[in-house]
């Protein structure tokens, strides 16, 4: 068994292809449920967020996974498959593990170092728990992530590697429009990403946030002493506002170039609107619309694609680099042992039927005889498997250990359902 890791990402592909396959809760659960369908596929999850997604699975094969998950993926593209395909990346074994490491230590994401991510990661765990999608290869995977991600934000500086997708949005705005103090703002949505931009902007003068489900609206308003507001009644703000906030991970265009207009004809106050939606919440033909600045996750990539890495980023790559090796070698270790169970299994089947053999030859043995006759048998089968077993060990922990336990379970002809039943046991 082995991990294999199929995605997209802001670093293979532009926002306009990522807003193609991106799918919401629903879409998510529902590619997991297509994925399993895969005969290689054994467990499976999805980590979704607003620049990326990608399929984590435990395979028996890789190819005909990567081939299946990867026209999954590409799915709902409107362009050609090898137009799709090309934005794809493909991660296996050992390289999905340093991936997902990377990810959630915040080393792959658009922000250097945004904690984000660890939410989105602990919900792919999640959701693969859930709805029993997921073993003990990937909840074991991403346990390991996410203690990276932790120690990461604990025991470095990198937090402040780069700033988050939000403040680098709050950031282009008050290019346009000058100080965000005493401004009129609007948020759409009532995540994390929203929560995020309502605290960074305690001096407003007014804020509003309105999302699809009323209730998460109402509570992240009270919290941040924001005023609540129906979805439905955005136009009726849209006049008085000097800047949006749009992060509701919706499917659909939250507002539209009509709706930014009819409002924009009741006023001549500049308008910012920070999209941070993946696909955008926002009409991209305000564009073109006077007094309107269109801040999207285009627009933040190219503004953070050169950010300056830190001593921090250093840092975070020592403990990741540590971490790494670490689940590596125990990885590789564990992988050996079904083999080794296996060994000493059948071991202990040659040396009872030896055993009994023996006796039943050797009828005028007493109790105490019997009992040192087996007994000798078993420590002849024991140190005979002893430095092969400690061998085996530590071959496996070295890259390319699954030659050894295959060569182990050809030359004793090993029970394959045995091997197989301690590892779907837990061992991986």
């Amino acid at each position: 068994m082995s991990v294999l890791v199929v995605g997209m990402s802001h670093n293979s592909a532009p926002m306009s292809v990522l807003e193609q396959v991106a799918r919401d809760s629903n879409g998510v659960q529902k590619l997991i449920a297509q994925v399993q369908d895969i005969d290689p596929v054994r467990e499976v999850t999805v980590m979704a967020t607003c620049n990326r997604i990608e399929v984590y699975a435990e395979v028996d094969r890789f190819h005909g996974s990567v081939e299946g998950i990867s026209a999954l993926l590409c799915e709902p593209m409107t362009g050609s498959e090898q137009v799709s395909n090309n934005h794809l990346y493909v991660h296996y074994d050992d390289g999905a593990v340093t991936h997902l490491f990377n990810v959630a230590a915040g080393l792959d994401s658009m922000v250097l170092g945004e904690s984000q991510i660890l939410g989105q990661a602990r919900e792919a765990l999640r959701v693969g728990q859930e709805i029993g999608s997921i073993g003990h290869t990937l909840n074991t995977l991403f346990q390991q992530a996410l203690r990276i991600g932790k120690r990461s934000h604990a025991e470095t500086a990198i937090d402040r590697a780069g700033p988050s997708v939000v403040s680098a949005g709050l950031e282009r705005a008050k290019r346009a429009l000058g100080a965000l103090e005493e401004r009129r703002v609007l948020i759409l949505g009532a995540g994390s990403m929203a929560a995020i931009a309502l605290n960074a902007l305690p001096d407003a003068a007014q804020v509003y946030v309105a999302n699809r489900t009323a209730a998460s609206a109402e509570r992240l308003a009270q919290t941040y002493g924001a005023t609540p507001i129906p979805i439905e009644a955005v136009d009726d703000v849209l006049p008085e506002v000097d800047l949006i906030v749009s992060c509701t991970g919706s499917m659909e265009i939250m507002i539209t170039a009509e709706q930014v207009a009819k409002g924009r004809s009741r006023t001549d106050r500049a308008l910012a609107i920070v999209d941070l939606a993946l696909p955008h919440d926002v009409d991209p033909g305000v564009v073109d619309m006077a007094q309107v600045e269109l801040i999207s996750l285009a627009t933040l990539a190219e503004d953070l694609h050169d950010h300056e890495a830190t001593a921090a980023v250093n840092d975070v790559r020592a403990i990741v680099a540590e971490e790494l090796g670490a689940f590596l070698v125990a990885r590789r270790t564990a992988k050996v042992t079904p083999t080794l169970v296996a060994l000493r299994s059948m071991a202990t089947g040659v040396v009872d039927r030896e055993t009994e053999r023996l006796i039943t030859r050797l009828p005028d043995l007493n109790d105490a005889q019997k009992a040192e006759v087996a007994n000798a048998i078993r420590r002849v089968a024991e140190k005979l498997l002893h430095q092969p077993t400690v061998r085996a060990k530590e071959l496996a922990q070295e890259p390319g250990e699954i030659s050894y336990t295959d060569a182990l379970a050809k030359l004793f002809a090993l029970d394959p359902d045995t091997v197989e039943a301690v590892t779907r046991g837990g061992v991986q």
